[in-house]
């Protein structure tokens, strides 16, 4: 392949290096589906992998040995070996593709945020502009690899110094006219997990499901919207 081919190659793609014994693999893989595959979001590893080859420099196109491969990853196959390289090696975005992946996740903590923690003085949701403006005064760095759940388990202490939140979650009882019943269960089991399901003999629907305290409001919105408020809702203890 010549230099100016392979340079484009590399920059579409992202390398995950795997070091060991002091010898270097490396593999050329999708980084979207390489996050996925890590993340376990995905569970076919063959939609991360570019190419069916392991280099010891990918950026100049030299291929590892077959007795290197043999040596440090113990196998003889080809596919396994690149399994393992994707699961254990370091993955290393480009510029681009690091700032990129930066701003999805703030997205989506920001929105888990939202979604699950409140104004403990008002039990409403702080706006996403609100939170977005505690990131920053809080100085915290988004790791654009680690998942959104497991960073938000972090994030919350330092945002906690700077906006009162808390995390609370109810079981609603909800009743639905029949007219809106079809529509509303997918909603329902949008935002929380079902605990019971009753459909009643007029069509109407009787739904107990656990809420986070941010997302209770988002539903009833949406519900009250669907059904121009003809919905009766209760906290269960």
């Amino acid at each position: 392949m010549k230099e100016f081919q392979r340079k484009n190659v590399v920059s579409k793609f992202t390398i995950i290096r795997l070091l060991t014994a002091g010898e270097r693999f490396e593999i050329l893989v999708d980084p979207n589906y390489a996050l996925k595959f890590r993340q376990g979001e995905v569970k076919d590893y063959n939609k991360a992998i570019a190419f069916d080859e392991i280099y010891s420099d990918a950026n100049k196109g030299i291929r590892a040995s077959d007795e290197k491969l043999k040596k440090h990853l113990k196998s003889n196959n080809l596919q396994e070996s690149l399994k393992i390289i994707l699961e254990k090696g370091e993955l290393l975005l480009t510029t681009q593709q690091r700032k990129q992946k930066i701003e999805e996740k703030r997205k989506n903590i920001v929105s888990t945020i939202a979604r699950n923690y409140v104004d403990p003085k008002t039990n409403i949701p702080h706006p996403p502009q609100r939170i977005e403006q505690a990131l920053q005064q809080a100085r915290i760095s988004i790791d654009p690899v680690k998942n959104v759940d497991e960073q938000v388990k972090i994030i919350i202490d330092e945002l906690r110094k700077i906006i009162p939140m808390k995390s609370e979650g109810s079981i609603l009882k909800i009743n639905t006219p029949s007219q809106f019943a079809p529509q509303s269960i997918g909603i329902i089991k949008s935002f929380g997990e079902i605990q019971s399901e009753e459909w009643q003999t007029d069509g109407s629907l009787i739904t107990k499901v656990y809420l986070s305290a941010g997302s209770r409001i988002t539903l009833l919105n949406r519900l009250n919207s669907l059904t121009k408020g003809n919905i009766s809702a209760e906290e269960i203890n």
